[in-house]
């Protein structure tokens, strides 16, 4: 019997979020241009959360976010982002777990 593999983006929507409006749990700190490490977010972040815009630098749409500290450990030490955890009631929502 063959197996059935979902894609990611199929899983991710099997999730739910609670948004927080006007109270992101993660934000960028200001730059002009992005470190390596901030574009690197806009291609392992397994959300897709952060996006690079047309001047070049790094965004985040926390909408979504799966909180799995990738995003922490590659910039929060350099101060490249502000990671907190969601207020209570707000954040991801697992499906399965």
């Amino acid at each position: 019997m063959a197996q059935e593999f979902q894609r990611v983006e199929e899983k991710l929507y099997q999730n739910r979020y609670v948004v927080d409006s006007g109270k992101p749990h993660i934000s960028v700190a200001e730059h002009k241009t992005p470190s390596a490490n901030l574009l690197a977010l806009t291609r392992i972040c397994p959300a897709g959360c952060y996006t690079q815009n047309e001047l070049g630098q790094v965004e985040i749409a926390a909408d979504g976010c799966m909180e799995c500290g990738t995003c922490r450990v590659l910039c929060e030490p350099a101060g490249e982002i502000v990671w907190n955890y969601p207020r209570g009631g707000y954040g991801v929502l697992f499906k399965f777990g």
